[in-house]
């Protein structure tokens, strides 16, 4: 898939102005899950975004004349959506939620619980085929598990969504992209505002007269294939997080922040 190199993550978002606002500055992914219980959120502030009811002065509104085909809508299915038989109505519950007829990626959102990929990934194909879905992504999936899905889809996915973040980096995972050819979609990028607290990463910052946050985010997508899908409400924050992705760091700056000693993911298995 083509994504851009930063979308919004929605986990804890609440209000559809958000999103709205997001898709007026300039957004154009969405990310939610069935677990996070805001997909009608998220939906709603689409729906606000597309009809250009965002709330944000017309002079500084990126939206014009958006269609829904210009935005990438994700969801997934929690680990109890993902039995053979339970994947299409999970999925159509996500879509009627979401108010739309196609759900642009739909992810597995752990290989855990009802998964199985012998099962659960033809299921998931089946939507595409019937046009619920699009694009059929997996999401904290280990290479044995990317490996096992490729096989049994012929094909790699759509995009494979990880914790990514300075205090948590799997360099295998991108080079498994790379060699199969799919994006990877880094979420919680600012680790939990934990980046202010690395001090490779606030060097960096003041170098560039920035913030911790913006360089984590430039830090992650300037990884190829990675795409960055932080979490911001306030306008000012979703334009920062926005912009982060523009900013170049030096290849010296990058094997600082490489080098960090990790600490542990936010989300472990």
């Amino acid at each position: 898939m083509e994504l851009p190199s930063v979308g919004l993550g929605t986990m804890g978002i609440d209000d559809p102005d958000a999103v709205a606002t997001a898709l007026a500055v300039g957004y154009r992914h969405l990310d939610t899950a069935r677990i996070y219980d805001n997909e009608a959120v998220v939906g709603e502030g689409l729906a606000a975004g597309l009809a250009g009811d965002d709330g944000v002065d017309d002079a500084v509104d990126a939206t014009g004349n958006l269609d829904r085909d210009d935005v990438t809508v994700a969801t997934k299915l929690w680990i109890d959506d993902l039995a053979a038989d339970e994947v299409e109505p999970a999925a159509r519950e996500s879509a009627n939620r979401l108010g739309v007829d196609e759900i642009d990626l739909l992810y597995v959102h752990r290989p855990r619980g009802d998964y199985d990929p012998e099962t659960t990934l033809p299921a998931l194909d089946r939507l595409v085929d019937v046009g619920l879905v699009r694009n059929v992504g997996v999401s904290n999936f280990e290479i044995a598990d990317l490996d096992r899905a490729i096989d049994v889809l012929g094909r790699p996915p759509a995009a494979h969504q990880t914790e990514l973040h300075p205090l948590f980096y799997r360099p295998d995972l991108l080079d498994h992209a790379r060699e199969h050819g799919y994006p990877v979609v880094a979420y919680s990028p600012l680790a939990g505002g934990r980046v202010r607290e690395v001090d490779a990463v606030v060097e960096v910052a003041d170098a560039h007269g920035t913030t911790p946050e913006a360089v984590a985010i430039a830090w992650a997508t300037a990884k190829e294939p990675v795409v960055a899908i932080p979490k911001a409400s306030s306008e000012e924050h979703l334009r920062a997080n926005l912009a982060a992705a523009d900013l170049e760091l030096t290849d010296a700056e990058v094997a600082a922040i490489d080098a960090v000693e990790r600490e542990a993911e936010l989300f472990p298995e």
